[in-house]
């Protein structure tokens, strides 16, 4: 057992770095990400999105950006919910997280050419 916590453990590390590799605007800017819930066996992430970034307008570009390169950097994690604590879905849905719009953006998950999703504001 102790090298499935070993590897959980791992795994939480990527995950926090590329957090802190990626996103340092976010404590720039008055934000926080943390990691909520890790489940291994599932590759899903919960991440945590507090401070500046509950009530921020561009949150959910925030968002969509972690949901599309963490998957694409880690590839033990399938699914990241995201939340920013400002109440409502809890991340339980079917595509995972909150699900934001954006102008021209479909609703396929592969659906273009770039399927880098929006470009957050960093």
């Amino acid at each position: 057992m102790s090298t499935e916590s070993q590897e959980t453990d791992d795994l939480k590390d990527r995950v926090t770095n590329f957090l802190r590799r990626n996103f340092p605007q976010i404590q720039m800017h008055g934000g926080s990400a943390a990691i909520q819930n890790l489940d291994r066996e599932t590759g899903e992430v919960t991440i945590l999105l507090g401070g500046a970034c509950s009530g921020c307008g561009i949150s959910p570009m925030t968002i969509q950006a972690i949901k599309t390169r963490m998957v694409k950097e880690i590839p033990e994690i399938n699914q990241v919910h995201a939340e920013t604590g400002m109440g409502g879905d809890s991340g339980m849905g079917g595509s995972g997280g909150m699900s934001p719009s954006f102008p021209g953006e479909t609703s396929d998950d592969d659906g273009g050419s770039s399927d880098e999703g929006p470009q957050a504001p960093f």
